[in-house]
């Protein structure tokens, strides 16, 4: 059995790349270079209605049939229910996962994803607006998640798929410019992610 992902280096990319490495699956890489528009191949359409990476497929889905699976967010959950690695089992814990997943998918990746964009932006009027807006955001949510972690190792109880989604994005702080000096648990959770073996793999791997 190997899962084929179809990804680019981004942050979204990067979870997944992540969580295979942490759940010890074996994948290959297939690479869609969205700075060519090969996200918009038809070929790539089939697996991502959406036209966004990443996507996978898996050679033994359910019932021993081939999936393919899109949005981040949708692949982690495969992917933690198809091993019940980073996937808890226990009700209160496994919400708690739920929620900080939805909080990344909702909120911390739309927004920095929106600094990003202003950040490119030619005209002056037109950057300075959008900067603002979201980049008040984007520390406003660094904030939430200082405050989830103080007392805590992970978001949710042991590592989840929840801490490979914030990962992820958190991965790119310079880039939204922020300092993760101005929120100390998070710079902790961070440093600790990054010195395990299996993150260090997904983040190794190429994807562009």
């Amino acid at each position: 059995m190997t899962i084929e992902l179809y990804a680019y280096n981004t942050p979204n990319g990067r979870k997944i790349s992540v969580a295979l490495e942490e759940m010890e699956l074996p994948y290959t890489v297939k690479v869609i270079d969205i700075t060519k528009g090969q996200q918009m191949d038809p070929a790539f359409l089939k697996i991502s209605p959406n036209n966004k990476i990443p996507a996978i497929i898996d050679s033994e889905g359910p019932g021993g049939a081939p999936v393919s699976v899109f949005e981040s967010g949708a692949i982690l959950i495969y992917l933690g229910e198809k091993t019940g690695k980073f996937w808890p089992a226990e009700p209160r814990v496994h919400i708690q996962v739920l929620e900080w997943l939805m909080f990344q998918m909702g909120g911390f990746g739309p927004f920095p994803g929106q600094v990003h964009h202003f950040l490119q932006v030619e005209n002056e009027q037109d950057r300075r607006y959008g900067l603002e807006r979201y980049s008040k955001e984007t520390r406003r949510l660094y904030g939430v998640m200082d405050r989830r972690l103080a007392g805590r190792d992970y978001f949710a109880g042991d590592i989840s798929i929840a801490d490979f989604a914030i990962l992820g994005w958190a991965w790119r702080h310079e880039r939204h410019q922020v300092d993760l000096a101005d929120f100390p648990e998070v710079r902790r959770w961070y440093d600790r992610m990054m010195t395990r073996p299996g993150v260090k793999r997904g983040f190794e791997v190429k994807l562009s």
